[in-house]
């Protein structure tokens, strides 16, 4: 495999010729936008600075971020603010039911920060956020990308009841690099999660996503891709760690658009039901087909 190496670790790395982002613009963008704005709600897409904003919101769709914009843990990937989170928002379910019907979504995706200051994680708002929507969005599929609740199984149950159509917990690296990458989570806590929630009793589809490029091997990767794969997870997406801002982690390398292809096939032959790699994937990029 041949890959793009970063050199000068104080500086947000410089993008390789085949990561082109588009200008955000466009009619149904400047919808979507006005009607966030109106609602004052957040989005993972703004709030981490994702790089395929403005292909999404251009086709009307956004990740919502709830429980606030700040986050109890400083993973050092991550662009979302750091710091002490005000209590959930009791009106954000109906504001976020509000949005999906205004924008006529068909497939929504809900993510949080990570609220480990409360006694459930906000899996409770979480899930009251699932019942709002589906409440008031007859036939709209929900997805839900949720933290590790510090591997509670009773908080991880009440988003279970919710029923949504898929569940995503993201293992984000390899085991490696989880002192670097994500110094308050454990690579075995995420796996067992996704463990958990087929044997709870899930309905749905549930999925996993991995980043690379923070300096990990190939047989790591694979590695991920299996014990994934022995968790029962159905979709597992693969994208490239872009630095948010030079106090963020470095880029160690970039892989090409080949490279991506090469990881995407390697996971379809492990079995995953659904795949998606490639160097702009994030873990709700085209997440309506996949339901």
């Amino acid at each position: 495999m041949e890959a793009v190496t970063s050199t000068d670790p104080s500086m947000p790395s410089r993008h390789p010729a085949w990561i082109r982002v588009r200008l955000p613009g466009g009619p149904v963008y400047s919808h979507l936008k006005e009607k966030l704005d109106q609602l004052g709600l957040k989005t993972v897409c703004r709030q981490a600075l994702c790089p395929n904003l403005s292909e999404c919101w251009g086709q009307g769709t956004a990740t919502f971020l709830a429980l606030g914009d700040m986050c109890t843990r400083h993973c050092r990937f991550c662009a979302v603010g750091k710091g002490v989170p005000q209590s959930p928002d009791p009106e954000e379910p109906g504001q976020i039911a509000q949005a999906v019907s205004s924008l006529k979504l068909r497939h929504v995706v809900i993510t949080s920060v990570t609220r480990d200051d409360l006694r459930d994680g906000g899996a409770a708002h979480i899930a009251s956020i699932v019942g709002a929507v589906r409440e008031r969005n007859t036939g709209c599929t929900i997805e839900v990308l949720i933290p590790d609740f510090k591997g509670n199984q009773d908080d991880l149950g009440i988003v279970i009841s919710a029923d949504p159509e898929i569940l995503g917990h993201n293992i984000e690296t390899v085991p490696r690099l989880y002192p670097e990458v994500r110094p308050q989570a454990s690579y075995r806590q995420s796996l067992e999660l996704l463990e958990r929630v087929k044997a709870r009793g899930l309905k749905g589809k549930t999925k996993s996503g991995l980043m690379v490029g923070f300096g990990e091997t190939q047989d790591e990767i694979l590695k991920v891709m299996h014990d994934l794969f022995l968790q029962r997870v159905d979709i597992f997406t693969l994208g490239q760690y872009l630095q948010p801002t030079r106090t963020h982690l470095p880029v160690v390398r970039y892989y090409t658009p080949d490279e991506f292809t090469e990881l995407g096939t390697m996971a379809r032959r492990i079995g995953f039901a659904q795949v998606e790699a490639g160097p702009l994937v994030r873990s709700s990029y085209h997440a309506a087909r996949q339901v």
